[in-house]
């Protein structure tokens, strides 16, 4: 016979939590970063977060979000490792995963008050506090507005994965509190940065306009499209360019670590969605024709009847969760449509389809809806841009810029994985006639390997490989992204 035994349920030790944090914060005693992570090569998006974050006159937390996996927990610990070698106390720099057991049930600014008694520091003035994986604590953000009203001299930078949540709960409860910072996939260009390719390209100048702007051309194209089919399968996260195991199933990596947490877990925990099998069966869709247009009424009959509203209520929060972007249409004559019927949907990033399905070739059947992916994915890092597309009866042009006052065409890109169109201009009948009818002189086409410039009908059309130009976009982006934080 078994004897009970009363045992009374202790919160953790006020010790124990102080182990954990001086287990998390080495550089209190050593003074630096632990080597795994200040040896890896940071995201080129580092510099942008770092110049935000260490910015002590700004009363305002940073909230660094993004989809799983795209290396915001290492960019924090490149951030510290920035602060040290700027000379700040290492005694004044905190990080905590809120994940930790440990932690559960105690505030942030328990958390803090430990931190500072932990290691006898008498002021908050100064210091910078680190709290990666927010989502895992409960009204996180109204905890979060109250530590910066409170400690108006601490700099609060925080992480999420949950990239919904996030930005749903930082709109609603922190006006005038937090500045967003979002980490995307890998572009291409820092994908070659990463793996130390950089050699493959060279600067160059584009011609444009009345004069030129700053592009790039391959040195060894053959070598920079493997690459480039590289990161098309495989290239949107850190951690799964430099291994070639998860590249042999990458199913099992993104698909269950990155796909099926967001689908399963965050979004129906968010929302509140009861069918699951709804959301998911059109997430694989959207996947499958990633750059087909797309509606509402389509979406619904091949759905088997699901309701229209509650097709445009899930996209929404597949756009929320950073998986894929909507794009919408106009005409050749660039007209606003007051009632959007038709629309394009692309995924965030192209490896996301070869997860779900298969790797593709250079040959393959959808490889051109992929090339055309990976393109529309560096522009979706430009969040002060909207891309669009045209479409009439006789034609469509992938991609446009339209001027935001006037919507009126400032420039045209088609994008081909294909060389025909170098020997055969007059065939882009409809990037002509679109050109044609706005009055644009020049364009530009993509290619599998040509690089060239042909007049055809008074426009000048630029080609260049599809790989070139999506690195360029990425490495531009970058650029503006800097001179836009000033």
């Amino acid at each position: 016979m078994f004897r009970t035994v009363a045992m009374s349920l202790l919160p953790f030790s006020e010790e124990l939590v102080a182990e954990r944090l001086r287990f998390e914060n080495p550089w209190w005693v050593t003074g630096e970063v632990e080597k795994y992570y200040s040896t890896m090569t940071p995201r080129l998006y580092n510099d942008l977060f770092y110049k935000l974050a260490s910015d002590l006159s700004v009363r305002r937390a940073v909230i660094l979000m993004g989809p799983r996996r795209v290396g915001k927990t290492v960019m924090l610990f490149h951030t510290i490792k920035g602060l040290l070698e700027a000379g700040h106390d290492p005694q004044k720099i905190a990080f905590l995963s809120i994940e930790t057991p440990v932690y559960t049930n105690v505030s942030l600014e328990q958390l803090f008050r430990l931190s500072m008694k932990t290691i006898g520091s008498k002021t908050p003035e100064g210091w910078f506090v680190f709290f990666d994986e927010i989502q895992y604590l409960k009204d996180w953000e109204i905890h979060l507005k109250s530590l910066v009203d409170s400690f108006p001299g601490v700099r609060f930078i925080v992480s999420g994965s949950a990239a919904a949540a996030l930005k749903l709960k930082s709109g609603e409860s922190g006006a005038g509190r937090f500045t967003e910072f979002m980490l995307p996939p890998l572009t291409f260009n820092e994908y070659i940065h990463l793996l130390d390719l950089s050699m493959l390209l060279r600067p160059s100048l584009l011609p444009w306009g009345a004069g030129t702007t700053g592009f790039f051309d391959a040195v060894d194209t053959g070598k920079l499209n493997e690459h480039f089919l590289n990161y098309i399968n495989f290239g949107g996260y850190p951690e799964v360019i430099f291994s070639k195991s998860i590249q042999s199933d990458p199913g099992r990596y993104i698909r269950s670590d990155i796909i099926d947490k967001v689908l399963l877990r965050d979004l129906p925990g968010l929302y509140g969605i009861k069918d699951v099998q709804e959301l998911n069966a059109l997430f694989t869709t959207i996947a499958w024709n990633s750059g087909q247009e797309f509606s509402l009424e389509e979406l619904s009959r091949s759905s088997g009847g699901v309701d229209k509203n509650t097709l445009k209520r899930y996209i929404d929060y597949l756009e929320a969760a950073f998986l894929i972007r909507k794009i919408y249409r106009t005409d050749n004559n660039a007209r606003r449509f007051r009632r959007v019927m038709q629309f394009k949907m692309y995924l965030t990033n192209p490896s996301l389809r070869s997860a779900l399905f298969a790797p593709l070739n250079a040959t393959a059947d959808q490889i051109g809806s992929m090339v055309e992916t990976a393109v529309f994915s560096q522009w979706m890092h430009r969040d002060w841009v909207q891309p669009w597309y045209a479409r009439w009866q006789r034609g469509e042009v992938d991609l446009i810029g339209l001027d935001e006052r006037t919507f009126k065409p400032l420039w045209a890109v088609e994008i081909k994985w294909s060389n025909r169109y170098y020997e055969r201009p007059l065939e882009l009948k409809a990037l002509l006639s679109f050109c044609e009818t706005n009055k644009l002189d020049q364009a530009v086409v993509t290619t599998i390997d040509k690089q060239g410039v042909k007049e055809c009908r008074g426009i000048r059309l630029t080609f260049v490989p599809a790989a070139v130009y999506t690195y360029a976009v990425g490495k531009n982006t970058l650029v503006q992204k800097g001179l836009r934080m000033g």
